[in-house]
């Protein structure tokens, strides 16, 4: 599906957030290469176009028709410009969705992923219903920590989301009612 027509989930005064397609490989093999992708999330390494639409298909379409959500496209509005991801996962070793964003190094630092990130906690919260959204950052990664406190996440403690990896930081999301 040409990435025109993929699914818009939310829209900010200057981001347009949407589903991901095969369209987008070109795009998120940048960004998954991207050395502060691979240094602060993981090296997923996806190395050629026919690798990006593997990961697309099997992690974000699949999260999609599993969960109702996923990692989702970043589009700036203006020159329609994709510039990261952000979304909900669902991941093995935690109970609760993690809210996940990346974007490519030029966008960063100009309020793109905390506008990005904040849409889709409160979209996680209000339109999915989710009580409890949690967050886990590399204990390195003061950045991404200081953006989830930012957006209304609070930190808990360290945790191992598996046994092979590190500690990591843990910051949880409980919706509030009105």
């Amino acid at each position: 599906m040409p990435a025109a027509q993929q699914k818009i989930i939310l829209e900010t005064d200057r981001l347009i957030i949407r589903e991901l397609g095969e369209a987008d490989a070109p795009f998120i093999l940048r960004l998954l290469n991207d050395p502060a992708f691979i240094k602060n999330i993981v090296d997923k390494e996806v190395r050629t176009l026919d690798q990006a639409c593997e990961y697309i298909n099997s992690g974000p379409v699949s999260s999609y028709r599993k969960n109702g959500f996923g990692l989702y496209a970043v589009i700036v509005k203006e020159g329609k410009a994709s510039i990261g991801m952000c979304g909900l996962v669902k991941r093995d070793g935690l109970d609760d969705p993690d809210i996940g964003y990346a974007l490519l190094p030029e966008y960063c630092s100009k309020g793109y992923a905390a506008e990005a990130a904040d849409a889709v906690l409160k979209y996680g919260h209000n339109q999915l219903g989710l009580n409890k959204i949690v967050g886990i950052v590399n204990p390195d990664n003061v950045g991404s920590a200081k953006l989830l406190e930012k957006i209304g996440l609070v930190f808990e403690k360290m945790i191992k989301v598996s046994e092979d990896l590190p500690e990591t930081k843990y910051y949880v999301s409980r919706k509030t009612s009105k």
